[in-house]
């Protein structure tokens, strides 16, 4: 398990620091061959079956960025990331660092692989395994501009219709993913640290929606109905977080969504600016959705599922706790990141 989260770091952290295409698609490899294992080590049949999807996925992304990146080198005569791309191979890297994140609308693998997972590995790959493709599309912005627009609006929108049905959380979570990713890359042609303090604070606000989820062990929102007769103070403190992921202020989630809406209008582009508002609605109801299950609901006797035990959990809650605090009360430091 060490030499796996060890690789997971390596992989990222290769990415993160190198200037050359191969080494930055050699770290984007490492880590999504050190994530496998983590994906199938319950050998449930769900499981295996989300981790070929997940590995043939990546595999496609990163035999993509391969070619983009040696056709550049053939163009333009250097392999370094921070050069100018040529205009076709910067296409086909978007595309492909696209389908790496999961944007729509090459966003069709990330519900089901993450639906597949576990809890702690779904957490994993919605936020440590966004990192590296991320940095490398900060990198190469500026690049086709209405295309990034167009994957930002089609991410944002799909991220908000397609989780409104949806009962299973981790389908929840994996299309808010989808809406916060397209929220980013919408800013990410005008303004990278922006687009960076939207994933530093997507970061804490999904880690603590995954730790409440692990700690309720509860898989779809009807489960979630009994976490107030085991957690009763994580129950109350709940959709405050929720809420925060759906942008509302005075909560942390509503600093780069204010501070997104004002640069696209800066920019001049109000049209693109009100789709993405409208959209996040789409997402705001469904939060509410989980909040109400959670807090004002009475748990169903007659549930198909399980329901967990009572028990007192034995891990710790620092990190949940911690992770809670930021992504509720991070908002009056707004000024300072301005």
């Amino acid at each position: 398990l060490s030499i796996l989260l060890l690789s997971l770091g390596l992989g990222t952290t290769l990415t993160f620091a190198s200037s050359h295409w191969l080494l930055a698609w050699m770290g984007l490899e490492i880590s999504t061959l050190a994530i496998i294992p983590l994906m199938s080590q319950h050998h449930h049949p769900r499981a295996v079956e989300a981790t070929t999807k997940y590995f043939i996925t990546q595999a496609a992304a990163a035999a993509l960025i391969l070619f983009a990146s040696t056709m550049n080198a053939w163009i333009t005569g250097q392999w370094d990331i921070n050069f100018d791309l040529h205009f076709f191979p910067a296409s086909m890297l978007t595309m492909a660092l696209a389908l790496k994140m999961g944007l729509a609308p090459v966003h069709f693998w990330l519900p089901e692989v993450l639906q597949g997972l576990d809890l702690t590995t779904g957490l994993i790959l919605s936020t440590w395994q966004k990192l590296a493709p991320f940095i490398l599309m900060c990198q190469i912005m500026p690049v086709n501009s209405s295309l990034i627009t167009f994957l930002g609006v089609t991410s944002t929108l799909v991220g908000g219709w397609g989780g409104l049905n949806q009962t299973q959380l981790r389908k929840i979570l994996a299309y808010s993913s989808i809406a916060h990713l397209g929220w980013m890359i919408l800013v990410m042609q005008f303004n990278q640290q922006l687009a960076l303090l939207a994933l530093i604070i997507y970061i804490p606000m999904t880690f603590s929606t995954f730790m409440i989820f692990k700690t309720n062990s509860s898989t779809t929102v009807n489960t979630l109905a009994a976490s107030w007769a085991k957690t009763p103070a994580l129950t109350a403190i709940t959709p405050m977080i929720l809420l925060s992921l759906g942008g509302l202020p005075p909560l942390s989630g509503f600093m780069p969504k204010w501070m997104i809406l004002q640069e696209l209008t800066k920019q001049d582009i109000p049209l693109t600016a009100s789709i993405a508002a409208l959209s996040a609605l789409l997402s705001l109801y469904f939060y509410l959705r989980v909040s109400y299950a959670m807090t004002l609901t009475i748990s169903p006797n007659n549930l198909n599922a399980t329901t967990p035990w009572r028990l007192q959990t034995t891990a710790s809650t620092l990190p949940l706790a911690i992770s809670a605090t930021i992504s509720a009360m991070l908002l009056p430091l707004a000024p300072a990141t301005l």
